[in-house]
């Protein structure tokens, strides 16, 4: 649509961003171009270099790699890798702290090869490490750091050939942590160290018991389901003492929750955690680590407050917390200070991805036929539902709302029972939804909108059709109400005049989103512009890089989506770095453990029967069995061919 098509030809791009609120959960990544078009923004040497999104997605499609899809900007991972770790410096230097900072990144957020790769490759600089919660976790660090100073974490349950990985890699020199989760570890660390005589370097996660705001303020506290009481540390640093071990305890591990949006929890927890780290040093552990775990936040609402969806404090300031909190608890007790670790996860890759798709179709409640006439015999509450389209005006707005509710109810309650046809009911429900979309349109000029009728325009919403899974994709929305930001990613200069919610292309009444972020807080509709005929609409769907692809799963037998890595050049160019082909149906058929070539001769054989009882001839099973192949190696979300 040009700008002269445009209905409202005063809207602009500034206020789509304030719509959507780019700018604020954007992080200075994502912008609207003049154009309309969201663009990613990079840093180069102070530099800013810009992309159309747009632009990547032409250059997807050049390449075969259809919609929908995960776009990774591989500068953005990159960038939050340096913005932590230079955060930690500055607030390490300028609070006169005396030691250092040392990330690890949680594999479980985002096991994907390419983002592991990424994190520990640029990550090198920094001695960034990896936390591992399993064995396969644990043999991705060992693997991925073999040039890198950076430290493994290894949390959860282990085993004796867990614990044994972890021990090689330490003898290895990787400084390589086993956390105690629960006492019954411990008896098979000092008996795995001592076979392989190797000396282990042991931590211990504690429960601490303060509260903390958002989803996950059950993962700390008496009832926590990881870390030790006081009582058990204490029984754990005699077990040490016994065994003559105690100098292998070197790290104190405290774990708030995820995605913390109140910076008080943070303090509150940094100064619990630091009182036991002084604890165990005088009871004669050397110690030298203190882990923070994770619960960095990421602000998807831009709102900058303490909901769950939120975060109401910057990374400069989380940083300057710990070390304040450090200093002030442990200087008075002549107390070195510890190596500062962080498990951020969700901070570090959520930005860098985003979910691309098209829409496919639209249902909406707008009327479907003339309202304007209706027969010379029908019953009285068809003709009682035109009378009141005939008189509404914004002065009888809401008795027009209530008789019109009446009078479909009534002509719903006599189809029925028989006394209504079924065209005399179509015609009742066309008649309802035009007089209620009259009603929506004046609302706007009212002084005060009616209670009932405040929400009626959400209630009218159309519904668009989106491709791609929910339950694959973004099971987060599914499973615990997450918000991520989402918007159309053209067309942005043009006002958004339809109001929407999104369903996927399951066959579930669940694969739909309807809760939605904005700058005003949380709405039930999104603001969506109308399809044009012939033209694809897409809609991004951002700050998804942590735990959607890995939480994914195969309802309705939805694979795993098209991937493209792109990287951005100084020059401003870009480069597609690394692209993965979305799962075929074969793929997704073999990991339910059907065999796509048994599948295919199973077929062949039902088709040569139908060749034989005459229904099909050779010519037309020969154009079917291909077509089974095609499909069987095609992509499992919709194709536009």
């Amino acid at each position: 649509m040009t700008a002269s098509q445009n209905p409202d030809p005063e809207w602009t791009t500034a206020d789509s961003a304030q719509l959507y609120g780019i700018n604020a959960w954007g992080a200075d990544y994502f912008n609207i171009a003049d154009n309309g078009e969201v663009q990613v923004s990079v840093d180069f040497d102070g530099k800013p270099v810009t992309v159309s999104l747009m632009e990547i997605v032409r250059g997807m499609h050049e390449r075969g790699l259809h919609m929908p899809a995960i776009l990774r900007i591989r500068n953005l991972l990159d960038h939050r890798v340096e913005l932590l770790n230079k955060s930690f410096a500055k607030a390490i230097a300028d609070g006169g702290y005396r030691n250092c900072y040392r990330g690890v990144y949680p594999i479980k957020v985002n096991q994907q090869c390419h983002v592991v790769e990424e994190i520990a490759d640029y990550g090198r600089q920094y001695s960034h490490g990896f936390e591992a919660g399993s064995k396969a976790e644990l043999i991705i660090a060992m693997a991925q750091l073999s040039d890198s100073d950076g430290i493994i974490i290894c949390n959860g349950y282990k085993d004796a050939e867990f614990i044994e990985l972890g021990l090689y890699a330490r003898q290895m020199g990787k400084p390589c942590f086993f956390v105690v989760e629960t006492l019954s570890e411990l008896p098979i660390i000092i008996e795995r160290s001592r076979a392989l005589n190797i000396e282990p370097l042991i931590g211990v996660r504690i429960k601490t018991t303060v509260a903390v705001d958002g989803y996950w303020s059950q993962d700390s506290g008496d009832r926590s389901i990881f870390g030790l009481s006081t009582a058990s540390l204490m029984r754990l640093v005699d077990a040490l003492r016994e065994a003559d071990m105690l100098h292998c305890l070197r790290l104190l591990h405290c774990h708030l929750g995820s995605q913390i949006p109140n910076i008080r929890n943070v303090r509150s927890g940094v100064l619990e955690a630091c009182r036991f780290y002084a604890g165990l040093v005088q009871e004669g552990a050397p110690m030298g680590y203190l882990d923070l775990g994770g619960g960095l936040a990421v602000d998807y609402e831009g709102a900058r407050t303490n909901s769950t969806h939120s975060m109401n404090y910057r990374l400069d300031e989380y940083c300057a917390n710990i070390v304040e909190s450090i200093c002030e608890t442990l200087d008075p007790l002549e107390i070195e200070h510890p190596v500062i670790v962080s498990e951020s996860g969700r901070a570090t890759v959520a930005y860098s991805s985003m979910l691309l798709f098209n829409i496919l179709n639209v249902s909406n409640t707008s009327p479907s036929t003339t309202t304007a006439m209706i027969p010379d015999e029908c019953i009285e509450a068809l003709r009682n539902l035109h009378a009141i389209q005939e008189m509404l005006s914004k002065e009888n707005l809401q008795e027009c709302y209530n008789d019109a509710v009446f009078y479909r109810d009534e002509l719903r309650e006599l189809f029925h029972h028989g006394q209504a046809s079924l065209r005399e009911r179509a015609l009742a429900e066309n008649i309802y939804l035009a007089i209620v979309h009259r009603i929506a349109a004046m609302l706007p000029q009212l002084k005060r909108v009616p209670p009932e009728l405040q929400n009626l325009r959400e209630q009218l919403s159309d519904i668009y059709y989106g491709n791609f899974s929910l339950f694959q994709s973004l099971p987060d929305i599914w499973a615990i109400d997450q918000l991520f930001p989402i918007m159309p990613i053209h067309r942005l200069a043009e006002k958004p005049e339809r109001l929407a919610i999104l369903a996927d292309l399951t066959c579930d009444c669940d694969g739909k989103i309807d809760r939605f972020s904005t700058p005003d807080g949380e709405r039930n509709v999104l603001p969506l512009h109308p399809l044009q005929p012939g033209e694809e609409y897409y809609l991004g769907v951002f700050l998804v890089g942590a735990y959607q692809e890995t939480l994914g799963d195969l309802h309705n037998l939805f694979g795993d989506t098209n991937v493209v890595n792109v990287a951005l050049n100084p020059d401003g160019s870009y480069e597609f770095a690394r692209e993965f082909h979305g799962d075929s149906i074969a793929d997704v058929l073999s990991y339910v453990e059907y065999e796509p070539k048994q599948l295919q001769e199973n077929f062949r054989l039902v088709a040569e029967k139908a060749v034989r009882n005459g229904k099909i001839s050779v010519a037309q099973r020969s154009r079917i069995v291909q077509a089974f192949r095609e499909s069987l190696h095609g992509y499992t979300y919709f194709e536009n061919h």
